[in-house]
């Protein structure tokens, strides 16, 4: 028998996120977090793990379909691999409106606050939560989703 654990019942009108990686990130523990977190919101979350390829992270969010696509990654490689994915994702018709957002440590050079996600949003995210803009942030921008966003 296997045991479910739900802050919420899995039947509320919350969101249905998937939660991913970039393929050049192992770190787990970051992604557990904000599953942990959209769960205590009352969302349904998928979380894809660490080290996803870009292709099956563009798989599995066309077959899931989501309210919400959230990137996570520590590894200071976001910026590049996250313009990568968004831009795959963003060429599918069926997440073309999928709300996107990505977060952490984005760069390894440091001080690019501002300019790195200024271009992540120009590549097709709907919010950028940069390493130090805490979580409360992000928090924030889920709540003001409506419950099954349309796509």
């Amino acid at each position: 028998m296997e045991l479910q654990f739900y802050a919420h019942p899995p039947d509320t009108a919350g969101l249905d996120v998937v939660v991913t990686s970039v393929a050049s990130d192992a770190h787990t523990w970051n992604l557990v977090y904000l599953q942990l977190l959209l769960e205590e919101l009352g969302h349904r979350v998928t979380n894809l793990g660490a080290c996803v390829p870009d292709q099956l992270v563009v798989d599995e969010c066309r077959a899931r379909r989501p309210d919400l696509i959230v990137l996570s990654t520590v590894n200071g490689h976001g910026f590049v691999d996250g313009k990568r994915v968004v831009r795959l994702l963003r060429g599918c018709p069926e997440l073309h409106t999928t709300p996107m957002v990505i977060g952490g440590k984005l760069s390894i050079a440091g001080g690019e606050h501002g300019r790195g996600s200024r271009e992540l949003i120009e590549a097709g995210f709907d919010a950028v939560f940069e390493e130090g803009a805490g979580i409360v942030s992000f928090r924030d921008f889920v709540q003001s989703l409506p419950s099954g966003v349309t796509r």
